[in-house]
């Protein structure tokens, strides 16, 4: 392999892990604040490729993109309000059941509405411009999506630790009784975590789907999946590991793509997290929980 081709590679790897690290972000964050694993999540990325599509026939894409993400958060909430917030005191498996219920049924919505043909997702100029530089050559959003998911990141950190709602969230996330108890607006505060993440997942389906160029009704499943592997490979409830865990994920599946093991690059990656789950369980950067009898 000539080394003009491993830095394309590494390049193709990193903007995978970004767009990776973003929906990854949505899964931990959720976990963080309610202790539920939202299986609906790779779907609303999913239905956000849906919306660029719809949008752009009509918009110019600058207008298009504001509108997939207000779309996206309005879906993300609606589904908070409508599947999980009935169940807030049910068991935790109700919880769990209900948001795999919300992800067949965007599925088959999805399969219903657009048929399970895949559609040609719209080129967004900007994006797809093409950038020269010595023998490697990328798109404009290859380089992109990297830096504009360690911005969005280091964004969100700083809102978490630096403002009222986010220290709200982390009071939530520590303790979700005694929050309530101390006047906490918890239904505020679960809306914008729903918020943030659906927002995160708009933003990851437009950088993923921009290189890939059609959506499915299943277009959100696998790649749901691996985000949910992110999460707990750098630690669920941890923003920082999600988008490490994603950025691993993303390297090593185009790295084993690069090799000619692309038919094992899907299976990788739940071999990394069975391997994490047998040495590490809290991930690499989650808290070991110590539960109180």
């Amino acid at each position: 392999m000539s080394f003009t081709t491993f830095i394309q590679h590494c390049l193709t790897g990193i903007s995978l892990g970004g767009a990776y690290a973003l929906i990854a972000v949505g899964y931990t964050m959720v976990y963080g604040i309610l202790r539920l694993i939202n299986f609906a999540h790779g779907d609303i990325f999913m239905m956000a490729g849906y919306f660029m599509i719809f949008a752009m026939v009509s918009l110019p894409w600058a207008v298009a993109i504001p509108v997939v993400i207000i779309a996206t958060v309005i879906l993300g909430v609606a589904i908070e309000r409508v599947a999980y917030k009935p169940l807030r005191t049910a068991p935790r498996m109700s919880i769990m059941i209900s948001a795999i219920g919300v992800s067949y049924l965007l599925q088959n919505l999805a399969t219903y509405l657009f048929t399970a043909l895949p559609k040609a997702y719209p080129t967004i100029p900007l994006l797809k411009k093409i950038f020269q530089i010595g023998d490697i050559s990328a798109s404009l959003v290859t380089f992109i999506t990297p830096v504009l998911t360690i911005a969005l990141v280091i964004g969100l950190v700083m809102m978490i630790n630096h403002t009222k709602i986010g220290m709200a969230m982390r009071a939530v996330s520590k303790d979700f009784e005694t929050s309530q108890l101390m006047g906490i607006k918890i239904n505020t505060v679960i809306s914008m975590t729903f918020i943030i993440g659906s927002a995160l997942a708009a933003v990851g389906s437009i950088l993923y789907f921009t290189d890939r160029m059609s959506v499915t009704p299943f277009s959100g499943t696998l790649p749901g999946l691996k985000c949910f592997v992110a999460a707990v490979l750098g630690g669920i409830g941890s923003i920082p590991g999600a988008v490490v865990g994603g950025f691993i994920i993303g390297i090593c599946e185009t790295a084993l793509v690069a090799l000619g093991y692309s038919t094992f690059s899907d299976a990788f990656t739940f071999v990394l997290l069975i391997i994490m789950l047998l040495f590490k369980p809290t991930g690499l950067f989650g808290e070991k929980i110590i539960d109180k009898v």
